[in-house]
């Protein structure tokens, strides 16, 4: 019986140190890090400033990881026209995403999270891995999420982005 009591407390310590996931209406989790030039970086500076395009990825250089960036690289006069911040999160350290920026030429911040700190705040680690999953969360000057997309498909995330930034403008 003891042994079973503290295989699920166990069972039940390593479950809290993940956090759901938020979703459309939360507040988004104040997070702080590192960017690619070794500066702090803190969501909290930014919010009632900007709105905050936040976007998880898996790894720096991959093909679907670069199709994103990409894009997000592209689109950046249309997002930053519309008042919005871009930064990428994802377990790569920050000399990684130095020469991540400097190959693609990419115009906005990389956040280091070699130890999956950000992404388990977020919710978005892939089980059992040292790696985020693709998911992109559109923070409102509020500080609370107004869209999340969450698919492995980089192309959905600058639709789906631009759709909810342009559905902001409405309102």
């Amino acid at each position: 019986m003891k042994i079973k009591l503290l295989v699920f407390s166990l069972l039940l310590a390593t479950l809290s140190v993940f956090a759901a996931m938020p979703k459309t209406g939360d507040t988004a989790p104040l997070i702080t890090g590192t960017d690619q030039n070794g500066k702090d970086f803190k969501l909290a500076d930014l919010v009632g400033k900007k709105i905050v395009l936040l976007y998880f990825y898996p790894k720096d250089f991959t093909g679907g990881c670069t199709k994103e960036a990409c894009s997000f690289r592209d689109g950046f006069e249309d997002f930053a026209t519309n008042n919005v911040e871009i930064v990428g999160v994802s377990f790569d350290s920050a000399d990684s995403h130095l020469q991540f920026i400097a190959k693609y030429k990419l115009n906005f911040t990389l956040l280091a999270d070699p130890d999956g700190k950000i992404a388990d705040i977020y919710g978005v680690r892939m089980a059992g891995k040292n790696m985020a999953k693709r998911v992109s969360f559109l923070i409102g000057l509020d500080g609370k999420i107004v869209h999340v997309t969450d698919t492995g498909n980089p192309d959905v995330h600058l639709a789906e982005m631009k759709a909810a930034i342009a559905g902001l403008k409405k309102d």
